[in-house]
């Protein structure tokens, strides 16, 4: 299994670590103003009838070019490579899926794309999926089934393409065997077509997620004819409603309308502007200031980071509706490594952890964050509203007095805590700080290790390092909005192995628990994830920080602004020009 969707969570890091001032939301008791609204909650939601084309956005109209920039750049548009946020978001203009997500009402809903949402073997090990047929790429050539099969194929190919979702690699039969059509051939039994309109998947393991993880640009349908490995991000065939038009990898790219788009049959995209042009590599600060300023071709422009704590007090009269908010599929935690520290330790390290004064020092405010208390973020369904455990809420100013009398009770006063940071910047610099006065207070003996931005990341990815907190992943994003994209990822034995683990837990009862809520409809599963969340809490594997909101800024003459959830980004298929 693959590393969290980074994207989304490497922006806010970068903004929040670079603001520098902000303050918690009203409604935390931490003081502070800005917007107190609180994250939705997400109820799983499918809908295996819609059809094209969607509804139309109240105010639509035609016409224009919106301008969308970011100071960073999107990987690769590749559709078998993509794997952030960014690009993701961007895909959906360009790819369309096997399924995808409709946003109503705000919320994500997965609908029936080029394919219907399947339907599965009594066993679960096979999946089958009815395509529609007569639909057209961008040079009107036809979308075939064995495009689809192909690009299923070529998702195994991670030799060439390293940085594409692996979920097929442990779900799909002969994954871990069969490793693409370049040195694989094109015989793979994990796949088939047996005729026009019917794609079968076998799976080696049940995988009820199937239906969500085929929204995966990965999953866009590849002509082989077509397919020129490494070369292919640069002009990729257009399944959407837009295509390329002119790119300059890592600094524009201009789409145009694919004409040979079928609004009919699409239940979620639309194509009310004529282009797009995605700017990168300019300052977000300066460009979320042009696009508030909304001055000539500004007013039609966004930016998709999220905004500069710098800039939130010029959110008031007109400005305030330039702010487009919404969900986000990701939770921030400090990871307590439960091989190396008992239980009653844990507990006393809650117990002492001063959230407040952290979050104040990493410029978090209520616009881009929210305090933690779960596993699952809101946005997630299965996301349930439990009481926080104690001193598990993401708040407060921390108790040194109470872990030490916690410490004393377990006989472990002067237990030595240590974790890796930045210490060439000055806010990984002040939160240490913070953190390790906190914890000596408490009775800890404290090592903190400073190390520089380009070792940070290997230090904390390596789970031999002589650290017991603070180890990698640090943030969890959704791959698809059920929890079988966090508890079989991050709380299973493999997950140490995977390198991707919250509490580095090796509990063959809690792997077969996991297992078996995993091979559960979605809609069965929905309930158990949330009350496994709070069983695993109980666990103290990590000290909650804060659920990510999507902030951005558009411009004064964009309509139809709405949030992707499963993304964190905004919603672009939506999106008009009002005049």
């Amino acid at each position: 299994m693959r590393h969290m969707k980074v994207g989304l969570a490497a922006a806010v890091t970068a903004a929040l670590a670079l603001s520098g001032c902000g303050s918690p939301s009203a409604n935390n008791n931490s003081g502070g103003g800005g917007d107190t609204s609180a994250i939705s909650t997400q109820q799983n939601a499918l809908d295996p009838t819609a059809k094209g084309p969607a509804a139309e956005v109240p105010g639509a109209k035609k016409g224009g070019t919106i301008t969308v920039y970011s100071q960073s750049t999107p990987d690769s548009f590749d559709p078998t490579d993509i794997y952030y946020t960014d690009s993701g978001e961007i895909a959906k203009l360009i790819f369309r899926t096997p399924t995808q997500y409709a946003v109503r009402d705000g919320k994500s809903v997965l609908v029936p794309d080029l394919t219907d949402l399947g339907t599965v073997s009594d066993d679960k090990l096979t999946w089958t999926f009815k395509m529609q047929s007569g639909l057209k790429y961008a040079d009107g050539s036809e979308i075939k089934v064995e495009d689809l099969a192909y690009a299923i194929k070529r998702s195994f190919a991670h030799d060439v393409f390293a940085n594409g979702p692996t979920y097929q690699l442990t779900y799909f039969k002969d994954g871990d065997k069969y490793k693409g059509p370049y040195t694989g051939g094109d015989t793979y039994a994990g796949v088939e077509t047996p005729d026009a309109t019917t794609l079968v998947i076998h799976l080696a393991q049940p995988f009820a997620d199937l239906p969500f993880y085929l929204t995966f640009s990965a999953f866009a349908p590849i002509p082989k004819e077509k397919d020129t490995k490494e070369n292919y991000k640069n002009n990729p065939v257009a399944s959407g409603p837009y295509q390329f038009d002119a790119f300059t990898p890592g600094t524009e790219l201009k789409l145009k309308k694919n004409t040979n788009w079928d609004a009919n049959s699409d239940a979620v995209r639309h194509q009310y502007v004529d282009g797009w042009d995605f700017k990168w590599g300019q300052e977000d600060v300066k460009t979320q200031q042009q696009v508030l300023n909304s001055n000539g071709p500004d007013a039609n422009a966004l930016n998709y980071a999220p905004i500069d704590a710098s800039l939130i007090p010029q959110l008031t009269g007109d400005k305030k509706a330039q702010l487009l908010q919404g969900d986000s599929p990701c939770n921030y935690a400090v990871n307590l490594d439960t091989r190396k520290i008992p239980l009653e330790v844990r507990k006393a390290i809650a117990k002492a952890y001063p959230s407040d004064q952290i979050w104040k020092a990493g410029g978090l405010n209520s616009y881009v964050a929210e305090p933690s208390s779960t596993i699952l973020p809101p946005s997630v369904p299965g996301y349930t509203k439990y009481a926080p455990l104690p001193d598990l809420s993401g708040t407060g100013t921390g108790d040194p007095a109470g872990a030490k009398k916690l410490l004393e009770a377990a006989g472990k006063v002067g237990f030595e805590l240590s974790w890796y940071y930045d210490n060439t910047k000055p806010i990984p610099q002040q939160t240490a700080q913070i953190r390790a006065d906190a914890l000596k207070a408490a009775g800890f003996t404290v090592k903190p290790i400073g190390v520089t931005t380009a070792e940070l990341r290997a230090k904390i990815a390596d789970y031999d390092a002589p650290v017991n907190m603070g180890q990698g992943p640090s943030g969890w994003c959704s791959d698809w909005p059920t929890g079988g994209s966090w508890f079989p990822v991050l709380f299973q034995s493999h997950s140490i192995s995977d390198g991707i683990s919250w509490g580095l837990l090796s509990d063959k009862e809690l792997d077969a628990k996991i297992d078996a809520i995993a091979a559960l409809p979605a809609e069965q599963a929905t309930a158990k994830w949330g009350e496994l969340d709070k069983e695993i809490m109980g666990k103290y594997v990590a000290i909650p920080r804060y659920y990510v909101k999507m902030a951005t800024v558009i411009g004064s003459n964009i309509g139809g602004g709405v949030g992707d959830g499963t993304q964190g980004e905004p919603f672009y298929v939506d999106m008009f020009l009002k005049s």
